[in-house]
C-alpha cells in the first residue's frame, strides 16, 4: 500500500514537471542575436536615377502633379554602412536635370490650364546633389552580410544640399544676339531681384535666390540580395525643398521698365512670343478657346518712359498678376535604381580539418 502510494505521488509530480517543461518550450524564443560590430560592414555602388519637377510650371496646381514627358535621367555614387539588423546610413552624390515647360504641360483647351498655356514660361536645371539618409529597413537582418535578408522595403529620410542653376531658352525669332541660346535666368532677375523696385511695387524686398539650397530627401525603396555581396534597390524619394525659384517662377510680374537688361525683359514675359522657344513649333494664342485672353491686349508706359503692350494680366505691375504661386514652394522627385557591392565585412568563416 505504501509502494502504491508512493508511485501514485510521483507519477502526480511528473506529470506537473512534464506540463511546466511543455509551458516553457512553447514560450521559448530563443537568446538574443545581438547585431555586434563584428556583422557591420560597408557597401558602395552606383545608381540609376530619374528625375521629375513639380512646381509653378507643373501641369496643374494639385500637389504632385508632374509631366512624364520632362522626366530625365541622372547618374549618382554612394557609399554606406550597415550599423545594424534594420539600420544603414548611406552618402549620395547625384548629378541630373529637371526640366518644365507651360507650353507641352499646359493645354489650351482646358480652362483651369490656357492661362499657363499662355504664360509660356519653361526651364531646365542641372541638379548637383549630396545626400545624406537614413535607410530603416521593415524586417530585420540579426546576420552577418552572407545571411541578409533577400529582400526588404525600406523607408528613408536625410537631408541633402544641391547646386542648381535655371535656364531657359531665348527664342530663335528674338532680335538680341542670345536669339537661339539656353541662358542663366538668376542673373537676370526675372522677377525685379536685381532692379530698383519701389516700396509700393507688388514685388518689393525681393531678393536673389541663393543657387546653393538645402533639401529633406523623404522616400520609400526595396532591396534584393543579388548574391553574397551585390544588392540591387529600387527607391521613390521627394525633395521637400525650402524655396520656390528651382524653376525661376515664385511671384509677379512687374512693371517691364525696371529692366536695364533687355533679355531680362524679354525671359520676364513671354506670352505674346508667337512660337515655343524649345521645339520651335507656333503656339496657338489664336485659338478659339484662349482668345478671350489673348484679345485683352493692353498698353501702358513703362518706368523708363517707354511704351510696351502685353496681354492684360501679364507683363506689368499689379496685385493680381501672378507669374508664379510665392505661397508654395517647389519640389523634385527621384525615382532610383542602386547597385551596391559589399566591402570591407569583418565575418569570417569557421575552419575546419
Amino acid at each position: 500500500m505504501v509502494f502504491a502510494s508512493y508511485e501514485e505521488s510521483y507519477s502526480q509530480l511528473n506529470r506537473r514537471s512534464i506540463r511546466k517543461n511543455n509551458k516553457r518550450m512553447s514560450t521559448f524564443r530563443g537568446r538574443k542575436n545581438n547585431f555586434g560590430k563584428d556583422k557591420a560592414y560597408n557597401f558602395f555602388g552606383v545608381s540609376l536615377n530619374a528625375l521629375n519637377y513639380f512646381g509653378d510650371l507643373a501641369p496643374t496646381s494639385s500637389f504632385g502633379s508632374t509631366d512624364i514627358s520632362f522626366t530625365r535621367p541622372g547618374v549618382g555614387i554612394f557609399l554606406g554602412r550597415r550599423f545594424g539588423p534594420r539600420y544603414s546610413l548611406i552618402g549620395h552624390f547625384r548629378f541630373g536635370t529637371l526640366r518644365g515647360g507651360d507650353f507641352d504641360s499646359a493645354d489650351p483647351n482646358d480652362e483651369n490650364d490656357r492661362f499657363r498655356y499662355v504664360r509660356n514660361l519653361h526651364f531646365r536645371n542641372r541638379i548637383k546633389e549630396l545626400s545624406v539618409t537614413g535607410v530603416f529597413d521593415l524586417f530585420r537582418n540579426e546576420g552577418s552580410y552572407i545571411s541578409r535578408v533577400q529582400g526588404t522595403p525600406y523607408v528613408l529620410v536625410g537631408l541633402a544640399v544641391f547646386h542648381h542653376n535655371p535656364q531657359a531658352k531665348v527664342n530663335d525669332d528674338s532680335t538680341l544676339p542670345e536669339a537661339g541660346q539656353w541662358v542663366d535666368l538668376r542673373p537676370l532677375g526675372t522677377e525685379g531681384q536685381f532692379s530698383n523696385l519701389l516700396d509700393t511695387d507688388v514685388n518689393s524686398g525681393i531678393s536673389p535666390y541663393e543657387q546653393i539650397q538645402i533639401a529633406v530627401p523623404i522616400g520609400l525603396g526595396f532591396r534584393y540580395r543579388m548574391n553574397q555581396v551585390l544588392d540591387i534597390s529600387f527607391e521613390v524619394a521627394t525633395r521637400y525643398l525650402f524655396f520656390d525659384y528651382i524653376d525661376d517662377v515664385s511671384a509677379n510680374y512687374v512693371d517691364l521698365g525696371i529692366f536695364d537688361d533687355p533679355l531680362a525683359r524679354e525671359l520676364s514675359d513671354r506670352s505674346l512670343e508667337a512660337t515655343d522657344a524649345v521645339s520651335g513649333s507656333e503656339r496657338a494664342l489664336n485659338s478659339e478657346s484662349i482668345s478671350p485672353i489673348t484679345g485683352k491686349l493692353t498698353s501702358y508706359t513703362g518706368r523708363d518712359g517707354s511704351n510696351y503692350t502685353v496681354i492684360a494680366g501679364y507683363g506689368s505691375e499689379f496685385p493680381d498678376n501672378n507669374r508664379g504661386n510665392k505661397d508654395d514652394n517647389d519640389f523634385y522627385f527621384v525615382t532610383t535604381i542602386k547597385v551596391a557591392y559589399i566591402i570591407g565585412a569583418q565575418f569570417r568563416r569557421a575552419k575546419f580539418r
